[in-house]
Protein backbone atom coordinates (compact mmCIF):
# COMPACT_ATOMS: atom_id res chain seq x y z
CA UNK A 1 0.00 0.00 0.00
CA UNK A 2 1.14 3.27 -0.92
CA UNK A 3 0.25 6.46 0.98
CA UNK A 4 1.06 10.10 -0.21
CA UNK A 5 1.25 13.45 1.13
CA UNK A 6 -0.69 16.18 -1.15
CA UNK A 7 -1.76 18.76 1.07
CA UNK A 8 1.84 20.29 1.29
CA UNK A 9 2.82 19.31 -1.56
CA UNK A 10 0.16 21.87 -3.41
CA UNK A 11 0.56 24.36 -1.15
CA UNK A 12 4.49 24.63 -1.71
CA UNK A 13 4.25 24.05 -5.41
CA UNK A 14 5.09 26.90 -8.22
CA UNK A 15 1.48 25.68 -9.78
CA UNK A 16 -0.59 24.70 -6.15
CA UNK A 17 -1.07 21.31 -7.25
CA UNK A 18 0.13 17.77 -6.66
CA UNK A 19 -0.55 15.13 -9.59
CA UNK A 20 -1.14 11.39 -8.38
CA UNK A 21 -0.44 10.01 -11.63
CA UNK A 22 1.21 7.41 -13.70
CA UNK A 23 4.96 8.22 -12.19
CA UNK A 24 3.56 7.70 -8.55
CA UNK A 25 0.80 4.71 -8.42
CA UNK A 26 2.78 3.04 -11.97
CA UNK A 27 -0.66 3.45 -14.12
CA UNK A 28 -2.62 5.07 -16.56
CA UNK A 29 -6.10 4.17 -15.47
CA UNK A 30 -6.60 7.08 -13.02
CA UNK A 31 -4.82 10.24 -11.80
CA UNK A 32 -6.03 12.90 -9.00
CA UNK A 33 -5.11 16.07 -8.98
CA UNK A 34 -4.87 18.36 -5.00
CA UNK A 35 -5.09 22.01 -5.97
CA UNK A 36 -4.84 25.09 -4.07
CA UNK A 37 -5.79 28.26 -5.53
CA UNK A 38 -5.31 31.83 -3.68
CA UNK A 39 -7.85 34.59 -2.77
CA UNK A 40 -8.68 36.28 -6.14
CA UNK A 41 -6.62 33.71 -8.05
CA UNK A 42 -7.68 32.60 -11.67
CA UNK A 43 -4.88 30.15 -12.65
CA UNK A 44 -6.57 26.84 -13.20
CA UNK A 45 -7.46 25.53 -16.89
CA UNK A 46 -9.28 21.86 -16.81
CA UNK A 47 -9.95 19.90 -19.94
CA UNK A 48 -9.58 16.18 -20.20
CA UNK A 49 -8.38 15.44 -23.69
CA UNK A 50 -9.47 12.77 -26.13
CA UNK A 51 -10.37 9.31 -24.58
CA UNK A 52 -10.39 11.07 -20.87
CA UNK A 53 -12.86 12.40 -18.27
CA UNK A 54 -12.41 14.27 -15.01
CA UNK A 55 -14.59 15.33 -12.20
CA UNK A 56 -13.82 18.65 -10.49
CA UNK A 57 -14.79 19.04 -6.64
CA UNK A 58 -14.67 22.26 -5.02
CA UNK A 59 -13.04 20.70 -1.47
CA UNK A 60 -12.47 24.28 0.15
CA UNK A 61 -14.71 27.31 -1.11
CA UNK A 62 -16.52 28.06 -4.16
CA UNK A 63 -15.03 28.17 -7.42
CA UNK A 64 -16.06 30.32 -10.30
CA UNK A 65 -16.13 28.50 -13.49
CA UNK A 66 -16.32 29.64 -17.25
CA UNK A 67 -16.61 27.45 -20.62
CA UNK A 68 -18.09 24.34 -21.49
CA UNK A 69 -19.79 25.04 -17.90
CA UNK A 70 -20.72 28.08 -16.46
CA UNK A 71 -21.34 29.32 -13.11
CA UNK A 72 -20.63 29.23 -9.57
CA UNK A 73 -18.95 25.59 -8.14
CA UNK A 74 -20.24 25.76 -4.71
CA UNK A 75 -17.93 23.91 -2.08
CA UNK A 76 -19.09 20.21 -1.87
CA UNK A 77 -20.23 20.23 -5.40
CA UNK A 78 -18.90 18.32 -8.13
CA UNK A 79 -18.41 18.72 -11.95
CA UNK A 80 -18.20 16.23 -14.77
CA UNK A 81 -15.93 16.63 -18.16
CA UNK A 82 -15.47 14.55 -21.04
CA UNK A 83 -12.80 15.03 -23.47
CA UNK A 84 -12.26 18.24 -24.71
CA UNK A 85 -15.13 19.88 -23.06
CA UNK A 86 -12.57 22.58 -20.80
CA UNK A 87 -13.17 25.41 -18.14
CA UNK A 88 -11.60 27.65 -16.43
CA UNK A 89 -11.63 28.02 -12.29
CA UNK A 90 -11.47 31.22 -10.61
CA UNK A 91 -11.43 31.48 -6.76
CA UNK A 92 -13.20 35.12 -6.20
CA UNK A 93 -13.05 34.59 -2.76
CA UNK A 94 -11.28 36.58 0.56
CA UNK A 95 -9.95 32.94 1.43
CA UNK A 96 -8.15 30.01 -0.25
CA UNK A 97 -9.74 27.46 -1.91
CA UNK A 98 -8.81 23.93 -2.69
CA UNK A 99 -10.34 21.68 -5.20
CA UNK A 100 -9.63 17.98 -6.36
CA UNK A 101 -9.73 16.91 -9.73
CA UNK A 102 -9.93 13.25 -10.46
CA UNK A 103 -9.77 11.33 -13.99
CA UNK A 104 -9.22 8.60 -16.41
CA UNK A 105 -9.39 6.78 -19.26
CA UNK A 106 -13.17 7.00 -20.87
CA UNK A 107 -13.65 3.40 -22.93
CA UNK A 108 -12.32 4.40 -26.18
CA UNK A 109 -9.37 6.44 -24.51
CA UNK A 110 -7.02 3.25 -23.40
CA UNK A 111 -2.95 3.92 -23.78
Amino acid sequence: MKRFEVKNKAIYSEKGECLLGFREIGSHACYMIYGVLKSKEKARSAKPGPGHEEIILAMKGDLEVTGYYSGSLKEGFALHLVGNQGCLLENRGEAEAVYVIAGGHSEVGCH
